[in-house]
């Protein structure tokens, strides 16, 4: 690991967002909450929180920080949901990791939560993909 010993505790943000493409039928399910599974908007939430809490187990080479501010937002589209996570801490590093470990595992469980309905008769996924996901903002508070 980077030894972070000598820098500053200070206001960190970050912001990652990325896109699950699936069949506007099921995009339907999840805006009524009708999955078998649940609400797959609420359930994708709660997973992508914990795994921003986790993000140092998964990634090896982060840091453990506190972790004082998790927001996810679900934009519903036609044929994709459009998911981010923002994260806040005061720490000596950033939670970038964090906000993207975040948004995959909320898609991914979005995905696990609708994979029935996007199944083709082969089994297979030929329009669910998850796509995009990138770090949106980052932000330092210097003071």
């Amino acid at each position: 690991m980077i030894d972070i010993s000598q820098k500053k505790a200070i206001v960190r943000e970050a912001t990652a967002e990325g896109k699950l493409y699936l069949k506007s039928s099921t995009i339907e399910v999840i805006k009524k909450k009708e999955a078998k599974k649940g609400d797959a908007l609420e359930i994708s939430r709660i997973a992508g929180i914990n795994a921003v809490k986790q993000t140092q187990f998964l990634i090896p080479m982060c840091h453990q920080i506190p972790i004082e501010t998790i927001t996810f937002n679900f934009e519903l589209e036609k044929d994709h949901i459009v998911t981010q996570c923002y994260v806040k801490t005061t720490a000596k590093t950033g939670v970038e990791m964090e906000a993207l470990v975040g948004v995959s595992t909320a898609l991914n469980n979005l995905w696990d939560m609708v994979k029935y309905l996007e199944k083709d008769k082969d089994g297979q996924y030929p329009i669910s993909k998850i796509t995009d996901i990138v770090v949106l903002k980052k932000v330092k508070h210097n003071d």
